[in-house]
């Protein structure tokens, strides 16, 4: 499977966790591919926040309703429970304070599902040990001094953050090359194995 593949792949496996005809906010929206597939697979209310000026026009040649936003500064802007999902894809490692940016989302929608890059997989860790550099990965494809992210974390990082935030997880998928696995609680395997992780998230 290749990086366009695994790419395609994870947005349906995100898109699947959404009821249809939800209401939608993502969060870091890029392009807009995961909000038409949620419009054409789930048919959602999709509403985007983008930072980057090209992502917007992206989004808006789609037909997307989309605005540009920081997410570190402009979720304060939306109304408490005005979405049924908040999505934030692999962006978390890319904001200045992830646990702000969960807050509001937790305060903004019922349901919140993030991914990201599992900074505490094998392949990592063995990088860091024998070659002493910052991995470069297909999860985590930028050198250190180009890298958009900022805050990267191990899927144990996340569950801690989690628990700090009330917030219990529905469901969440690991994945692993081309294996995905569902864990209700993920443990010390899927800190070590996951390459990249999905969670199902909800206010306790």
């Amino acid at each position: 499977m290749n990086a366009e593949e695994q790419h395609r792949r994870d947005l349906k496996l995100i898109a699947d966790l959404v009821t249809p005809g939800s209401r939608v906010l993502d969060i870091g929206c890029g392009n807009g591919e995961l909000l038409e597939i949620l419009g054409t697979e789930r048919d959602v209310d999709g509403r985007g926040l983008e930072l980057s000026q090209e992502g917007v026009n992206a989004c808006v040649a789609r037909g997307l309703s989309v605005i540009q936003g920081d997410a570190d500064r402009d979720l304060a802007d939306y109304p408490d429970n005005g979405f049924d999902y908040v999505i934030l894809s692999q962006t978390i490692q890319a904001t200045r304070n992830p646990g702000g940016a969960m807050r509001d989302m937790r305060r903004i929608g019922k349901h919140l599902i993030v991914s990201f890059p599992n900074f505490g997989n094998w392949r990592i860790r063995l990088q860091l040990l024998l070659g002493g550099r910052m991995p470069v990965t297909r999860t985590l494809a930028h050198k250190w001094h180009d890298t958009p992210n900022i805050h990267l974390c191990t899927v144990s990082d996340f569950v801690s953050l989690c628990d700090e935030l009330e917030l219990v997880t529905v469901d969440a998928l690991m994945l692993s090359g081309g294996n995905v696995r569902h864990a209700s609680r993920p443990g010390w395997r899927d800190n070590l194995f996951a390459e990249e992780s999905v969670f199902l998230l909800r206010r306790r």
